[in-house]
This record gives structure tokens, sequence and C-alpha cells, in this order.
């Protein structure tokens, strides 16, 4: 008797398939994008920039390259793995033809962007309408979490500097609304700075939140209803956020504990600390907040609280020169009043930290690298990775239940779109079968029937 001589089964491969579709379950993204719309505004937006005689709309494709993206794909020259697929994808540009239109938008500038801008802020206000309970602002609060992110380049690029971690690259600054814990994260604002940016720079955070707010539906622009959360190391900027932004927004920013708060933590009396809370309302092992007052806010803007925690640091924490009586001490300020209780406010602001998890994705998704030279063009890939993360959140937002609501885009390449099919047609139609015996087929076909069911624009 032989011995097998591998754990897997021999195959012999020919490369003359026929009608077999990889990346299958993309149609996701296809259904998501004609639903909200989002082929229509980005066409129309970009029509200034289509030549008399053009084959391919500016539109399509800067759409088929953040489609490329959100498959999982890092360059311009990735956009062929929808090239392939004529029959799901329609015609798609050459390579030339897709560099010359970067190439052509970078040199329009801030023109070419804020088209694009406008017309995903557009399509965001019908996709969050037709999401309903899963949208954002279901209750009414919409949350911007604003924070920066380090690209490393591995080439000699414009605008490339060390970094404050001993790097080489850019540092952009990121603002992301949270869907809450039932969802993920779509983007808004994307501001693309030399790799020496501060981390602190007030007048950054500031135009970033601006560009953000400008994504979102009128009625959120202004009022206490949006939130912007945030961190912040230096109180010149934490005072310039508080100044701007408290006038007419929420806030919710952490900053360094000094001296002067230490001092006055010391001196909180142990009846003024309230236990902290987790997200499902029991209350935090170990940890305590309180609320400052006193002279030591005369000197901020009107209206700001200023809350800290302390807790219990995990076996193996050094403690900081800050920290007081074996805890570990962090504090943070806000605008947000009524008879909301401070653990709850505390809370919301530890919740920041879901913005790590979207700064993720990101990086799983085009931002990992930027893959130009010049900054202008940097600048239009970063509106391209912008779209590819739209189209990421709204699909599951639209057409996905449960635990896949939160699948990030890896689980959500490996699992939904990497299935494959055999297109097939029949009666002058196109239909695409998958893989019975894909563990999740039903979640494709379960999702592109809700798909169905939401209305068409216009």
């Amino acid at each position: 008797m032989r011995e097998p001589i591998s754990s897997y089964p021999r195959v012999r491969v020919q490369a003359d398939g026929r009608q077999v579709l990889s990346q299958a379950g993309a149609v996701l993204l296809l259904e998501t994008v004609r639903k909200t719309g989002l082929d229509q505004a980005i066409s129309a937006a970009l029509a200034p920039w289509r030549k008399p005689r053009a084959v391919h709309d500016p539109g399509k494709i800067l759409l088929d390259v953040a489609l490329a993206v959100a498959l999982g794909g890092d360059c311009l020259a990735d956009v062929a793995m929808l090239r392939c697929e004529p029959a799901v994808f329609g015609p798609v540009a050459s390579d030339p033809t897709v560099s010359r239109l970067i190439d052509t938008l970078a040199a329009s500038g801030d023109k070419a962007l804020q088209a694009v801008r406008s017309a995903r802020s557009e399509v965001r206000h019908r996709a969050w309408s037709l999401a309903g309970e899963n949208a954002p602002d279901a209750d009414c609060q919409v949350t911007v979490d604003l924070d920066g992110v380090l690209v490393i380049a591995h080439s000699d690029k414009q605008d490339a500097a060390a970094t404050w971690k001993k790097t080489y690259g850019h540092h952009p600054l990121t603002a992301f609304v949270d869907h809450g814990p039932g969802g993920t994260g779509e983007p808004v604002a994307a501001l693309l700075r030399p790799g020496n940016a501060g981390s602190n720079t007030a007048a950054d955070h500031i135009t970033t939140a601006q560009l953000a707010l400008a994504q979102l539906p009128k009625h959120y622009r202004r009022g206490r209803q949006t939130l912007i959360r945030t961190d912040s190391r230096r109180h010149p900027r934490l005072r310039v956020l508080a100044r701007e932004a408290g006038r007419w927004l929420s806030y919710s920013v952490g900053m360094t504990v000094t001296e002067a708060i230490h001092e006055h933590v010391l001196k909180v009396p142990a009846s003024a600390w309230t236990p902290a809370v987790e997200a499902d309302g029991e209350a935090r092992d170990g940890a305590w907040v309180a609320e400052l007052t006193g002279k030591l806010l005369d000197d901020w803007p009107k209206g700001m609280r200023l809350i800290v925690r302390k807790e219990r640091p995990h076996p193996g924490a050094q403690l900081r020169i800050t920290d007081a009586d074996g805890m570990r001490i962090t504090c943070f300020a806000t605008n947000t009043t009524g008879f909301k209780p401070i653990a709850e406010l505390e809370l919301r602001h530890r919740l920041r930290a879901r913005a790590e998890d979207r700064i993720r994705a990101a990086r799983a998704t085009g931002l990992r690298n930027l893959p130009l030279h010049d900054t202008a063009q940097n600048r239009v890939w970063m509106e391209i990775v912008q779209i590819a993360l739209d189209l990421l959140a709204w699909m599951p937002m639209l057409a996905l239940t449960g635990r896949a609501r939160l699948w990030e885009p890896r689980r959500l390449r490996f699992r939904l779109f990497s299935a494959a099919g055999q297109l097939v047609t029949t009666g002058r139609r196109r239909i695409l079968r998958l893989a019975r015996h894909w563990p999740w087929t039903g979640e494709i076909t379960a999702a592109l029937e809700r798909l169905a069911l939401l209305p068409d624009p216009g």
C-alpha cells in the first residue's frame, strides 16, 4: 500500500476556464453603489473634467479605482482586477487613462477635491436615510472622532519627512463618524500633512473638523447634537478647540494632567468620587470619576467642564509622576451640560478608542502606503481611499445584520468578496451562480435581497 506524499489531493490546473468569476461577492459593493446613487453623483461632479471625445467617464474611472481599493488593492494598477470582468464591472479604463485622470485632478487642486467631497456628502445623506434605525444618527446624535495616522514612505516622496515616532513618511489627520456599538464607522475627512506635522496643531484640527462637518447632513453641521471627540496633549490646543468648537458644537477632548490638576485631584473628598461604568451599564472595577470645579477653570472657556478619572493600573503597568495614591489619573474636558451623570460622560469619551479600529481598517484599505509621488496626487488618492471606506461602511449598514455588521475590511474580503461564482447568460439575462458550499453564501444572498428592497435613487 502506497503512503500518501501529501496531506492534500493533487489537482491539475488549466488556464482555460470560461465564465468563472473571481471576487464574485463584489456585487454587494456594486449594488450599494447603485442604491445610494454614488456612481451618478460622482459622474455629475467630475463632468467638467471629461474631454469632449473621451470614451471613459471620469467619475466611473475614479469609482473603479475605489472599488479596487475596497477589494484589497493598494495602487492604481490594481484596477486590473475589475478590467478582467467586464460582464460585471463594465468597461474599465486602461492604466495610462487612469494615471492621466489622476494627474488632471491633481492639477485642478482644491476644485476637483471639493467636487468629489460634495458628491460624497450628497450620497451620505441618502445612505443614512436608507439605513433608517441602523444609521449613525438614528438617536439624533452624531459623533465625529479626530485622530492622526502615520503613513510610512519607503521612497522619497513630496512632503515626506521624519515623524515623531522616528519613522519617515506622512502624518495625515483623519475624522470618522462613529456608528456606535452595533456598527463600524465611516470617514468624513482626511487632511494630508507632512511627516513632521505636529500632533497637537490646533489649526489642523479645526480644518479637519470643518471638512468633516461639511460631509454631514446640514442639520448636523451646527448644534449640540454633533459631538467632536479627540485627544489633546497641550493646553493651548485645547483652549483653541474649546473656544472655536464650543460655540456651536459639543466636544469631548482628552487633556494632559498638569501639576495644578494633580493638586486638585488630591483634594477631592472620597464622597465626590463616582464609580465608572462599562458599556453594558455595569460598574467598572477599580475605577472612579469626579468633576473638578473652582478656580482651576477660571481661565478656561466658559461652559467647559473638567472630569477626571482614577483607576487601579493593571499588573505590571508603570505609574507616572502625575498619578496619585497608586492610581492612574486621566482627565478630559467637555461642554456637555444637563443631568447626564459624569460616569456616562466619561464612558462616552473612553469609547473614542473605536477610532483606532477605524484607522486599522483604513490602513488595510489603501492607507498603508501613499503610492504616488506628488502631494497633489496623493491628496486625490486619499479621496479614493475615503470612497472605498464609505462603501465598506455603507454596505454592512444597509445589507448586513447582527455580528456581520461589525466585520472589518479584511474579514469582509475573506468571507464575502472573495467568493467565487459562475456567470451564466440565459434569456438575455446575466445570472451569477455562487458556490453552494461556500460557508457565507447565505450571508451574500440575504444581503443582496435586502439591498434589492431599497428604493432606487431618483
